[in-house]
């Protein structure tokens, strides 16, 4: 089904063909069109264009109402204040346009998909081998997984990296540490999954990680282990392959339970771009972007200086010759650029390395790799804060693991499906509690602006009251449970020419802005402005729902109207919160 034009656009339109047959030198001039409290539609161009044409702002108002037609779309239109327009869209509009959108059998409730897309690089999810997720891996992984469903949804072309922590000194150390204390790992490969096999290896670093900032000459070992392992030695590649998989299948059920998809060939850590450092390192040196100092392959910018005031490099080979994480990053942006053909990279990274990859994009455009046709994005993130506001930790002072997290998310989540559930069985409740839980940590998430930190407070989490996914999902469960109640034979239906109640056009007309406000969250890489619309679609809902009897209403076709705009409710809010990556139990 083609998608359908928005009531917005709509009047725009017809705005637009007003203001150019009443001066034709506005010909493209925009009406700057807002929703307002006034009217429906409020449009403030013409002062604007008043000013350019030095005429009487409020003359020149009431010229273009006279050339605009009322009817079918614009019941009313009047001159307001200094020169606005406030516009008053026909009920019939309202729900015709609603019908058009309901009818859409794809499930895109009409919404476009992009014209000409283009293919975007995410980088988001980002665990280190041999190393347990923390609360600080929460992020990037469910805003990276809610901006990769609104890209592919608006049909942008999607490729996800997750680029692992496995390669580096800490594999060195690891390796050597169990060679050197094989009977330490206390199972045998294969045997242990998942969170279990994880803390063996956590535990495995933890010890490692002493021994080698307390003796030297383990410290001299190991850093040769990690010679051998960048040399390929069969020996250490196949330990160091180990620690990986039994690392993967931890990952993959930690995803599991933050309800994502983590495809393995979507996984290309650190070790992926080894084969490319040399010729990295080789190109930035050839062109003159980076330049010896100090036996360091460096790259030197002007505007980034330390305490000192002396410019802070970019070092890209260390003097040793080992390579640290800017020819990596360097080397995986050529590799996304000129393999995968994309025209945006997008890194889903906290705010705090803002520096290292201001740093590695300028080198990037620089050595020609990134210009206007292919640019490189940080969608940096802020930090999760405890009740206090400090960053969160556990109680003795350590990071919070994400897995003890997410299950008492789901243990408090739970207790409130349990306490209103009333025909649920005890696996439906734990069903249900597994997706309220997870969807609350999600929302609670996605709802703040990226860039700013949030607090992580689980009794607000899973109220039932204020701007929480709870909300949204009871809001949904109401709905359908609504529809299954109506008598056998009633159906929604749209009856466009019905008169709508004040309740029944705001939720008509905010359901309309569902489009314009997917492709802006696309567009800005901003999930929280779709989070905003759905919280604002289930208080509008409410209210229409308080004000509004549905299957008590005065008339069979008004019983139909309404079971309609329940049921366009209820696709727009299941459609969008599967864009947060959350699900919509149909009960609860």
């Amino acid at each position: 089904m083609a998608s359908v034009t928005s009531l917005t656009d709509s009047v725009q339109q017809h705005l637009a063909s007003a203001l150019s047959a009443t001066r034709p030198e506005a010909a493209g001039a925009d009406p700057l069109l807002r929703r307002s409290d006034r009217a429906d539609f409020q449009a403030n161009g013409i002062l604007a264009l008043a000013k350019k044409a030095n005429a009487n702002p409020r003359e020149l108002a009431g010229e273009v109402v006279a050339r605009i037609t009322t009817g079918d779309l614009i019941k009313d239109v009047e001159v307001s204040g200094p020169g606005f327009l406030n516009i008053t869209i026909a009920d019939a509009a309202i729900t015709g346009n609603l019908a058009a959108r309901y009818a859409d059998d794809t499930g895109r409730l009409g919404v476009p998909q992009a014209a000409n897309p283009g293919t975007t690089v995410i980088d988001y999810a980002q665990p280190n081998v041999a190393k347990e997720m923390h609360v600080g891996h929460l992020r990037s992984a469910v805003i990276g997984d809610s901006v990769v469903q609104l890209l592919e949804f608006t049909g942008e072309n999607v490729v996800r990296r997750h680029h692992i922590g496995d390669w580096g000194t800490q594999f060195g150390m690891l390796i050597q540490y169990l060679d050197e204390h094989p009977h330490e790992l206390d199972h045998k490969a294969g045997e242990v999954t998942g969170e279990e096999a994880m803390s063996n290896l956590d535990r495995l670093y933890k010890a490692a990680r002493k021994l080698f900032d307390s003796d030297e000459e383990f410290k001299t070992r190991a850093r040769r282990r990690v010679v051998d392992l960048q040399a390929g030695d069969p020996a250490t590649l196949a330990m160091w392959q180990k620690f990986v998989d039994e690392s993967k299948i931890y990952f993959f059920s930690v995803f599991e339970k933050l309800d994502m998809e983590i495809r393995d060939a979507d996984i290309v850590g650190e070790s992926g771009y080894n084969d490319m450092l040399a010729e990295t390192c080789r190109l930035l040196e050839e062109s003159g972007v980076a330049v010896r100092s100090e036996g360091a392959l460096c790259v030197f910018f002007e505007d980034v200086k330390g305490p000192d005031g002396k410019p802070v490099p970019l070092i890209v080979q260390k003097s040793d010759g080992g390579y640290g994480y800017a020819a990596t990053d360097l080397s995986a942006i050529r590799d996304r650029v000129f393999n995968v053909k994309a025209n945006t990279l997008l890194y889903v990274v906290d705010a705090r390395q803002a520096l290292h990859f201001k740093m590695v994009f300028e080198t990037a455009r620089r050595a020609g790799w990134l210009n206007d046709d292919v640019h490189a994005v940080q969608l940096a993130f802020g930090t999760v804060l405890g009740k206090d506001g400090k960053p969160f930790k556990t109680r003795a002072g350590e990071t919070v693991r994400l897995v003890d997290l997410l299950d008492e998310a789901i243990d408090r989540a739970s207790a409130v499906v349990r306490e209103k559930a009333q025909d649920l069985s005890e696996e439906e409740i734990a069903e249900r509690g597994a997706q309220v839980g997870i969807g609350a940590v999600k929302y609670a998430d996605l709802s703040t602006s990226a860039n700013r930190d949030y607090k992580f407070d689980l009794d607000q989490m899973v109220s039932l009251n204020g701007d929480t996914s709870v909300y949204l999902q009871y809001a949904y469960a109401r709905i359908r449970s609504i529809l299954r109640k109506a008598p056998e034979g009633v159906r929604p239906v749209a009856h466009p020419e019905l008169e709508l109640a004040e309740a029944e056009r705001a939720l008509g007309l905010h359901l309309d802005g569902f489009a314009e406000t997917v492709a802006e969250a696309a567009r800005e890489f901003a999930p929280h402005k779709l989070a905003a619309y759905l919280y604002q679609l289930a208080s509008l809902y409410t209210s229409f729902y308080d004000k509004c009897p549905v299957l008590k209403a005065d008339s069979p076709v008004q019983v139909e109207n309404r079971l309609f705009l329940c049921d366009i409710t209820a696709a727009t809010l299941h459609r969008g919160m599967a864009l947060l990556g959350i699900r919509t139990p149909e009960r609860l």
